[in-house]
């Protein structure tokens, strides 16, 4: 019974303070890519808006689907004038395959100490690993939507529309 409190305790002690709001600042992160660079949002910050989809857990089923709706139809995502991103709790090498293996041309960021993924509210803490949720960030640093109702199989078009409703500005 010691234990079962104990685990309760630390379950709620490693959840966020305050979830994660439309509106607010987003987060700073700093993380590895796919494509052997460090991504960073103050990178972007002022230049484009920014997109992360965070997923589960590589060469999953569903993580797998989303990727490939990412890799074969995001030229409607860079429609907009947008960086946009998949991120999950994989270590980089896993991300590495799993994009090759995908074809994905844009980058897999990795946040295997999930500390990226806690300040994003999406971290399960008991597993390690991110919950399926995109969060798409303005051109000034601020949360413009959290969708945690994601349907892998038309991600891009999903992410392309609502940069659209957003008036997330379009290139050219």
């Amino acid at each position: 019974m010691t234990r079962l409190i104990g685990f309760f305790v630390a379950t709620l002690l490693s959840l966020p303070l305050a979830a994660l709001e439309v509106g607010e600042q987003a987060p700073e992160f700093s993380l590895q890519g796919s494509d052997g660079k460090t991504h960073k949002l103050s990178d972007y910050k002022g230049n484009k808006a920014v997109v992360i989809a965070w997923y589960p857990k590589a060469f999953t089923k569903g993580c797998t689907i989303e990727c490939k709706s990412l890799a074969e139809n995001g030229h409607l995502i860079r429609e907009y004038d947008v960086a946009y991103f998949m991120a999950s709790t994989d270590e980089l090498e896993t991300n590495k395959k799993f994009a090759e293996e995908q074809k994905a041309d844009f980058p897999l960021l990795s946040d295997p100490d999930g500390e990226t993924a806690k300040a994003y509210d999406v971290l399960m803490p008991v597993m390690n690993v991110a919950k399926r949720v995109t969060i798409y960030i303005g051109k000034d640093g601020r949360i413009l939507k959290i969708d945690r109702d994601i349907k892998p199989a038309t991600s891009a078009e999903d992410i392309a529309r609502t940069l659209g409703e957003l008036d997330v500005a379009r290139k050219g």
